[in-house]
C-alpha cells in the first residue's frame, strides 16, 4: 500500500466520522513517523498496512485521535495525553488569551494556580506567557497529576511548576496572582447525549458537573476569596450558555466574558470588586 492508496483507504474507512479524511492523514503520519508535509513529499512511499489498519480500527470505534497518537497541541505546547484527563481543546486557549489581555504587564503575575489541572495545559500555557511566574496545579485524579508533571518537563517548565492531588483548593496554601480553572460543567443527565468519542473515552470525573452542571463552579468560586491575592485575576472556563448562571454565583467579583472563535462566551474573567 502506498501513501496515496492509504489516504484513500483511510478516508473511506472513516467516512462515517466528521473530519474522517483529516483524521486518516494524521493517523497515517503517526504510523509513518512523519509530519503532514512528509506525507505529501512521496505519495508512492510504502506504508505498513497492518499498523495503519490498527489505528484506523481504533478511530472507527470512536477513540479520539489524540489518545491514539498520545499527544495534543495546545497554545505553544506539545502535550502528552491519556485517558486519565480531558483532551485539551482549542476553545480552552481562550482562557489564556483572556489572562494575557487582562495582564499586559507580564511581570505582575508571580504565582499561578490551576484548579483541576488535567494535562496541565492551562497552567503551563500561563507559565509560558508569564515568564516570571511559578505555578501550582491541583487535580483530584492521581494519574492526571503524574501526566501534568511529565508535560511540564516535556515543555521545559519542570522547574517552574509543582502538581499535587487534592480536592479543588483544599490542598493549597497561600495566595495567587492568577487562578485558572476548567471545572466539569456537563449536567449529569446530559452526559448520555455527549458524542461517543467523549462519553466513552474521556473521564466522567472531568465531565460531570452535577445535577445542574454547576457543582465545580460552586467549589472554585467558594475557594477564590482564600486563594486569590489582592488585585488577583481568576479565569474560568464556561460551558455553552452558562455565563448567566455562573455569574450569579460570583458575588463580590467584577465579571466579564471573553468569547471563543465560535462566538461563545467561553472564559469568565473575575476580579475583586472595589
Amino acid at each position: 500500500m502506498t501513501v496515496g492508496e492509504a489516504l484513500r483507504h483511510g478516508a473511506a474507512r472513516l467516512a462515517g466520522i466528521e473530519g474522517g479524511a483529516r483524521d486518516a492523514r494524521v493517523l497515517l503520519a503517526h504510523v509513518m513517523g512523519v509530519d503532514a508535509a512528509g506525507l505529501l513529499r512521496d505519495r508512492e512511499a510504502a506504508v505498513d498496512a497492518v499498523a495503519f489498519e490498527a489505528v484506523l480500527t481504533r478511530r472507527a470505534a470512536w477513540e479520539p485521535v489524540a489518545l491514539i497518537v498520545g499527544r495534543q497541541g495546545f497554545w505553544t505546547l506539545d502535550l502528552e495525553v491519556s485517558a486519565a484527563t480531558l483532551i485539551p481543546r482549542a476553545d480552552s486557549e481562550t482562557l489564556v488569551e483572556a489572562a494575557v489581555a487582562a495582564r499586559p504587564d507580564r511581570g505582575v503575575v508571580q504565582r499561578v494556580l490551576d484548579l483541576g489541572t488535567g494535562t496541565g495545559c492551562l497552567l503551563l500555557a500561563g507559565l509560558v506567557e508569564f515568564p516570571e511566574a511559578f505555578g501550582v496545579g491541583i487535580d483530584l485524579a492521581v494519574d492526571a497529576v503524574g501526566l501534568a508533571r511529565r508535560n511540564a518537563v516535556r515543555n521545559g517548565l519542570g522547574a517552574r511548576a509543582v502538581f499535587a492531588a487534592g480536592h479543588w483548593a483544599k490542598a493549597v496554601s497561600g495566595r495567587f496572582d492568577l487562578v485558572f480553572s476548567n471545572p466539569p460543567y456537563i449536567a449529569t443527565e446530559d452526559l448520555a447525549g455527549l458524542m461517543e468519542d467523549v462519553r466513552a473515552y474521556e473521564p466522567r470525573l472531568a465531565l460531570d458537573g452535577g445535577g445542574d452542571g454547576l457543582d465545580g463552579y460552586r467549589a472554585v468560586l467558594a475557594a477564590l476569596p482564600e486563594v486569590l491575592a489582592p488585585g488577583g485575576l481568576a479565569v474560568i472556563e464556561l460551558g455553552i450558555g452558562q455565563y448567566g448562571a455562573v455569574t450569579a454565583l460570583a458575588a463580590g467579583f467584577r465579571v466579564r466574558a471573553r468569547r471563543d472563535l465560535g462566538d461563545i462566551e467561553r472564559a469568565l474573567v473575575l476580579e475583586h470588586e472595589g
